[in-house]
């Protein structure tokens, strides 16, 4: 059974982005939610520029209002919207103290000062602190600059050390073998390549595992198939498109035909006996599917540090799983078969071994797990699959936790939705090279027609294909991952508003004001006159660029990719709005371009980074 790759589903629940129309109230929120009511968070949180004024707004208010801690302030702040930077509900205040209007009153009559803020005034039910342009150009461009290019191993500007070292497994991707890769693997292995990038910019230590659906019941189906349908020679032509084609056939013979998965059932159990004449084609078959999704992953920019699969799962492993289920008294047979019976917990029952004595994926699993524990000694573990399998999920956990495993509270399931209209048994999937070699096709023709951008180009071809990816994964990504969408080409070509490719176009325009003006090339911070920076929206672009921290660590709490795709529309928008007004090249006054083109160079680190961790490749032309 795949668990792994989702194809299908009922669902008609279409795809829809995170809430944006909120600015960043959700990123505060979701922070805030995850603080101490008592404490103003600590290092590293209070390092990054915003944080710190954050902090000095907190304790402001705590001295003013007797009824707040300056960790209740702090939890209580937000991130204001249409150009609001921080904002304290009046409302939410009163519930707390009813005399809190006199101290917010005192407060406003008196205007202490507060590091980092230049205003604070009352807006109807909402007070509005306002960051000073002048303070977060010097505090937060310089933090940039310095975690971007020091050579003194300090963390990229936004990533922290939040893990501290402890060690995280991340299982994703998990295809079952000998079929091409299609639109439904794609969902688990970007989100998973996504959380590989962001746990290691937060300071863990991470394994990226790919456990490939490489054992069970249906290679007994292809192995009957292949007997029926197979050619050899098509076989080494295109080793996984034709096996796909043979697993196809067979399913089709098998609706009217019974004895085939008698037949293939058969087979599996000579597999799983170590029948040599059965393994010989089933290895061959690993080999052919591994070399090739290698090639995909490389086309995706996604890394694995294990290759393993449910074929390495020995039946030692399982049988001690099994032993330790029965002496806890949790296993039941039911004449021959193993199961456990979760019913009182919501979670039905579930078997471990079938009559015939082969395993299933469950018991696999479950082994897998005591396996990776005695060898990776993990702090958390994470499995990148689909909501199709979350009563698997659950069911596998629970079991963990009745064998009594003191880690069992490690294990973290992130669920994801489905593409829907899917099914890999009725032939009705969507390859990704075929997806990639149409949008790839559509991207070139527009390019083509910029004809004086595409003659500078080195590699058209690789350009086009790039922005097809981007465009693939973040019409993905830009949802909740919960979220189910049926597969549409038109979204993949889209590239007009919040697409991949405005965010590929806005990296290569940043690219280019520094192509062009590398006379002013180095930058020396000290001596910039950030005065100059005070154009209409160039304190919204700042204050964006000041929130990565947050963003990254809220987001490494919620698994939530659209949170960093989000962020990366707004940056991208902000600083699309300064074009015109900051000029860079043709600017008589150097020291104001020159203080221009570092507040384009900050951005472009920022958003080149957010783009990276989105596992997107930036391009310096388009």
């Amino acid at each position: 059974m795949q668990r792994r790759s989702p194809s299908s589903n009922s669902s008609t629940s279409d795809v829809d982005g995170c809430d944006s129309s909120s600015e960043l109230e959700s990123v505060s929120s979701s922070l805030s939610s995850c603080l101490s009511t008592s404490e103003i968070p600590s290092s590293p949180h209070s390092s990054n520029v915003i944080d710190k004024i954050k902090i000095e707004i907190s304790k402001t208010l705590a001295k003013y209002c007797n009824s707040l801690t300056p960790g209740d302030a702090f939890s209580r702040l937000r991130f204001g919207k249409n150009g609001q930077d921080f904002v304290l509900s009046l409302a939410g205040l009163r519930a707390l103290d009813p005399s809190a209007e006199e101290s917010i009153s005192l407060l406003l009559s008196q205007s202490p000062l507060i590091c980092g803020i230049s205003t604070v005034e009352r807006r109807n039910e909402f007070i509005v602190f306002t960051c000073d342009t002048f303070y977060l150009a010097k505090e937060v461009l310089s933090q940039i600059y310095v975690q971007s290019s020091s050579s003194e191993g300090l963390p990229t500007y936004g990533f922290n050390s939040h893990g501290g070292g402890r060690k995280v497994i991340i299982e994703y991707s998990s295809p079952n073998i000998a079929k091409p890769f299609h639109l439904g693997h794609l969902r688990p292995t970007i989100i998973g390549a996504f959380l590989n990038n962001l746990y290691r910019s937060c300071g863990w230590n991470v394994t990226a595992m790919n456990y490939l659906g490489d054992w069970g019941t249906q290679f007994g189906m292809i192995a009957v198939g292949f007997e029926k349908y197979g050619s050899q020679a098509e076989l080494e032509r295109d080793p996984c498109h034709h096996l796909f084609k043979v697993y196809v056939k067979i399913n089709a013979d098998a609706e009217t035909d019974p004895t085939i998965k008698m037949q293939a059932a058969s087979y599996f159990k000579r597999m799983e006996d170590g029948d040599e004449s059965a393994l010989a084609n089933w290895r061959i078959w690993r080999d052919h599917s591994v070399n090739r999704y290698k090639q995909d992953y490389a086309t995706l920019n996604a890394h694995f540090d294990v290759y393993t699969g449910e074929s390495t799962v020995g039946k030692e492993w399982q049988d001690k799983a099994i032993d330790r289920l029965e002496t806890l008294n949790v296993i039941t047979d039911v004449t021959g078969m193993k199961l456990v019976d979760m019913t009182q917990w919501g979670l039905r029952k579930a078997v471990l071994r079938k009559r015939d004595g082969t395993s299933i994926y469950l018991s696999r699993d479950i082994a897998e797990a005591v396996d990776r524990h005695e060898n990776y000694a993990f702090d958390k573990m994470i499995y990148v699959v689909a909501s199709q399998q979350d009563l698997h999920l659950a069911q596998f956990f629970k079991i963990i936790q009745l064998m009594e495993f003191d880690w069992s509270n490690r294990l973290q399931h992130i669920n994801h939705g489905l593409v829907l209209d899917m099914s890999t048994r009725k032939g009705t999937v969507i390859f990704l090279d075929k997806i990639i070699e149409t949008t790839s096709a559509f991207m070139h023709t527009l390019m083509k027609k910029r004809t004086e951008k595409y003659a500078k180009l080195e590699n058209p071809g690789a350009v086009a294909q790039e922005l097809a990816l981007t465009a693939i994964k973040i019409q993905d990504l830009s949802a909740k991952r919960i979220k189910n969408y049926p597969y549409r080409q038109q979204r993949m070509e889209a590239y007009r508003g919040d697409r991949g490719p405005y965010l590929q176009y806005t990296y290569a325009r940043l690219s280019s004001i520094r192509r062009r003006n590398e006379h002013l090339l180095p930058l020396d911070p000290s001596f910039l006159q950030l005065s100059y920076l005070c154009e209409p929206g160039v304190h919204r672009l700042l204050f964006l660029l000041g929130t990565l921290p947050h963003v990254i660590r809220t987001t490494q709490k919620n698994h939530q990719p659209c949170e960093v795709v989000t962020f990366c529309f707004r940056l991208s928008r902000a600083v699309m709005g300064l074009w015109k007004t900051l000029r860079v090249a043709g600017e008589p006054d150097l020291e104001k371009a020159r203080a221009r083109l570092w507040l384009f160079e900050c951005t472009r680190e920022v958003l080149g980074s957010a783009m990276r961790l989105l596992t997107l490749r930036p391009l310096e032309r388009v």
